[in-house]
């Protein structure tokens, strides 16, 4: 028997919160499972079976507990293809897989073999998740090809935790980025929020300044550019790095030498611009790497380029079109020290968040169109006086024609637990705790709020302050 299958995953960027009584988490996933399937939980695994007595049928699909990559995609899709599918179902044939596809920041790969239960055919079919030191595996095994849509569905619908995970060279052991804020003496930062200071764990200590948030440990400064017209355009690797380079870095350096611009061809395509120069502020040499994947311009000030590599583990000077992007992801990582801690004194105004998800549909069988699907909702949150508020959520969810709309409102008071989190006596239908910190932009900040009830998801839902 042959089989064929193709799965079109869509990584959530922004948390529905609409649907997430119908999600679960376990680890590193949040997801909707599938409904009226049987479900068993262990340790390092979510697994959920239907079977079907009239023609003999089942599936399974166990979602397996996240663990550290072993460095590439490739390799993490071999190594879980070895020991949840080849050992177990007795697969001796190599597996007919897909190439390596990119999303979101994620490397994912997924492939399928055939092996024999109870003297009928079956398959089974592995999706893995490489990307921010970690690897996540899904494993579907059914007899029926009718069984795929359910797969997809689950597939679909996830959720992945973006927090970095890393390996102690000591212990060896994995552990998340965690921080520490600091009070700043007039207990008020010039932007007019509680902190403007975090010393992260890792050594890592960022402070809030006028055009970019400034991230020192020892001699290694990083600038996370904050978003500056002319910085992003259409146009070819070179030219647009010239631009951004004349734009962010020029003005604060002199006696420029060895400028070179280089990129890696990928999904989302590294930018990267470089030289030695002397710092005007300092008078000091250094060398200067500019950095753009995805969102953002980031500026790494070494003393040298031993430094830097020391650091990241490359030569940046070194990188072409084919080099392995995953080189870059230590340069990407320092996203996540745009990070402030919050305080009662803080919330204040009005703050909205805004989603829209929409998807094509085709009939798999006869290719025609089917319709389109959309989700689209607004929430917002209004701070009053006296730690008050009023929280607003409206959706639009359903195919285009007759599509629902709902909406739910709440109010009450809130408190700061701790300076990572905010409690609010009702959301919706009931009290709820969220995780929470500030990141910051030109003039603002944006506030990040991830339910506590739902850790493992690691999506924060974002809100920006109404004009």
């Amino acid at each position: 028997m042959k089989y064929f299958l193709s799965i079109i995953i869509c990584l959530t960027l922004v948390t529905n919160n609409v649907a997430a009584q119908d999600k679960e988490t376990f680890d590193a996933t949040t997801y909707t499972p599938p409904k009226g399937w049987k479900k068993e939980t262990k340790n390092n695994l979510v697994m959920y079976t239907t079977t079907n007595k009239k023609d003999t049928s089942w599936c399974q699909i166990g979602v397996y507990r996240s663990t550290v990559t072993k460095g590439t995609a490739e390799t993490d899709f071999d190594e879980s293809w070895k020991e949840l599918a080849a050992t177990p179902y007795k697969i001796t044939e190599a597996p007919g897989s897909d190439s390596v596809v990119e999303a979101d920041g994620w490397k994912i790969k997924s492939g399928a073999g055939k092996f024999i239960f109870n003297n009928a055919a079956a398959m089974a079919l592995l999706t893995t998740f490489t990307g921010y030191g970690k690897s996540v595996s899904i494993l579907a095994v059914t007899n029926k090809q009718r069984y795929v849509e359910a797969i997809q569905a689950l597939l679909g619908s996830l959720e992945l935790n973006k927090t970095e995970t890393t390996t102690n060279s000591d212990t060896g052991m994995t552990s998340d980025n965690t921080t520490t804020p600091v009070v700043p003496a007039n207990n008020m930062s010039a932007d007019g929020y509680s902190f403007s200071t975090t010393n992260f764990d890792d050594g890592w200590t960022s402070v809030v300044k006028e055009d970019w948030v400034e991230v020192t440990k020892g001699d290694i400064k990083v600038l996370l550019h904050y978003p500056k017209d002319g910085t992003v355009f259409a146009a070819d690797p070179a030219p647009l790095t010239n631009a951004v380079w004349n734009i962010l870095v020029a003005p604060r350096y002199s006696n420029l030498k060895n400028y070179k611009t280089t990129y890696i061809s990928t999904y989302n395509r590294p930018y990267l611009g470089m030289g030695y120069a002397k710092e005007n502020s300092s008078g000091k040499d250094v060398f200067v790497v500019l950095f753009r994947q995805g969102e953002g311009w980031i500026e790494f000030v070494t003393p040298d380029k031993n430094s830097f590599i020391q650091q990241y583990k490359f030569d940046p000077e070194t990188v072409q079109w084919d080099t392995d992007s995953d080189l870059m992801n230590p340069l990407a990582n320092m996203k996540v020290y745009n990070k402030f801690a919050v305080a009662a004194a803080d919330f204040k105004q009005k703050w909205t968040s805004d989603f829209t998800g929409i998807q094509q549909l085709y009939n798999v069988y006869t290719g025609n169109y089917a319709g389109m699907n959309m989700n689209q909702s607004n929430e917002e949150f209004v701070f009053g006086a006296g730690n008050t508020y009023n929280w607003k959520l409206l959706v639009v969810k359903g195919m285009v024609g007759s599509a629902k709309v709902n909406q739910v409102k709440s109010s009450g008071t809130f408190t700061v637990p701790t300076n990572w989190q905010v409690h609010f006596t009702m959301i919706e239908s009931r009290a709820r705790t969220y995780h929470a910190f500030w990141s910051c932009i030109k003039g603002a900040r944006i506030l990040n709020l991830l339910d506590a009830d739902y850790p493992g998801s690691g999506i924060y839902t974002k809100y920006g302050l109404a004009k």
